[in-house]
């Protein structure tokens, strides 16, 4: 097989941690078989809420090269300080306002900037095939798009989220989001392939980008790793209590609240049953302060982050997995990385979340049971209904055709092709 060279933008890349990560990462891992050799762009050492080492082991050994941009990462006034605790959502969610209304598209620009002045370096010294950028961060994508035209080298843009319409971007004006669609705007028209991880989310580019036609837009949807999945049994346990698990963090409609609000309420229903609500990732205090005032402190087990395989192990020790996203502006384009990953386990799920392709892949799983993201009863009932399932032993499995459709070895297949079509060379 001739091997070719990729030149890649990705902020978000080990050893920083949580889901943003993890796309780019196993993409990276399986491309050398199938044929491409990735040399990748990143942050130097940076301020950032977690951190996991353990997940440079994806790309150790392997036809990889990463070069990351040197001196203090601009966009962290705290690039030295490591893991960072995260704020208090209220504090969150004005510094999000800040930034977006004094950075466009984000505030990653500065290193942006870095990343395209290594990658004219790089491509002096390398005879690179494609590039290929992830986003967000949307500045990214547009330093992508300027080497792509200087260069005249074939751009893939991957979206893992919306760009003009994103669920959780502020627009203080019009403007502003005017010129978030004329940015995009410019960096498609210089993309020979587009990558997505869900149909909603290649209708609105479609909708949006009349220029595009539907071959260039592929879908990719998000995954998990065949490798971090043991392959041996793990022995049930035999405590009669039904463990229901969720990984990773909440931030803006993606709260714990109405899920504590409906166990308490299933405990209220229900008081024979025997509960386990474990976390691992980031569960701040302030949620921790509502569990604690509903009487649920007991019941919860907070992991804090842990590194990849640790969490994983959690899922699988589980009786079942939670997940949640709230209605939001473009709510049917979200595609959680954490839903996918779920379905590597084969456990049963409980999938609390809007009407879109959240909702519909996980219809498809088979194994799960699946309300809107708010309808407290219902959350309440599916858990009554899971617990007694696992008391009898009858909770359900996934299909395993559909679950074998998000394996990232499969995935980074497909990759593989969009960035050979981009050269026109199969």
């Amino acid at each position: 097989m001739e091997t070719r060279s990729v030149l890649v933008f990705a902020y978000y890349f080990p050893p920083m941690g949580l889901s943003g990560v993890q796309r780019v990462t196993k993409f990276m891992k399986y491309l050398p078989e199938n044929g491409w050799h990735p040399h990748i762009i990143t942050t130097g050492p940076t301020a950032y809420y977690a951190h996991d080492p353990s997940l440079l082991q994806d790309i150790e050994g392997r036809d990889i090269a990463v070069y990351r941009t040197s001196g203090t990462d601009p966009n962290s006034i705290a690039s030295d300080q490591g893991t960072v605790k995260m704020p208090r959502e209220w504090v969150r969610k004005l510094y999000r306002k800040l930034s977006d209304t004094f950075f466009i598209p984000d505030n990653k620009k500065g290193w942006a900037k870095q990343a395209l002045e290594l990658a004219r370096e790089l491509v002096t010294q390398h005879e690179f095939d494609a590039i290929f950028v992830s986003g967000p961060p949307f500045s990214a994508m547009m330093a992508a798009a300027t080497l792509s035209e200087e260069t005249g080298i074939p751009l893939v843009v991957d979206y893992r989220d919306l760009w003009y319409g994103n669920q959780f971007h502020f627009y203080p004006t019009p403007w502003h989001a005017h010129q978030h669609k004329k940015l995009e705007h410019d960096v498609l028209t210089h993309a020979s392939r587009v990558t997505v991880t869900n149909r909603r989310m290649k209708e609105f580019l479609l909708a949006n980008y009349s220029h595009l036609n539907h071959e260039e837009v592929m879908i990719i949807p998000h995954g998990f790793d065949p490798e971090d999945i043991p392959t041996e049994q793990i022995t049930p346990r035999r405590d009669g209590t039904f463990r229901l698990t969720y990984t990773g963090i909440f931030y803006d409609v993606v709260t714990p609240v109405p899920f504590f609000k409906a166990v308490r309420k299933a405990l209220q229903a229900r008081p024979d049953l025997s509960l386990e609500l474990h976390f691992a990732g980031i569960l701040r205090d302030e949620y921790k302060k509502v569990a604690k005032k509903m009487g649920l402190e007991s019941i919860i087990h907070d992991h804090g982050y842990c590194a990849h395989a640790e969490s994983v192990q959690l899922l699988l020790e589980s009786d079942a997995l939670w997940m949640m996203v709230g209605a939001t502006r473009n709510a049917d384009t979200i595609s959680s990385a954490k839903l996918y990953e779920y379905f590597g386990t084969r456990k049963p799920l409980l999938v609390s979340v809007p009407n879109g392709a959240l909702r519909k892949d996980a219809e498809r799983y088979g194994a799960a049971w699946i309300t809107d993201p708010s309808d407290i009863d219902a959350i309440a009932q599916c858990i009554i209904e899971m617990a007694d399932a696992h008391k009898r032993g009858t909770l359900p499995r996934p299909a395993e055709d559909i679950v074998q459709q998000y394996d990232r070895r499969a995935l980074t297949a497909t990759l593989a092709r969009q960035l050979a079509l981009s050269t026109r060379v199969l």
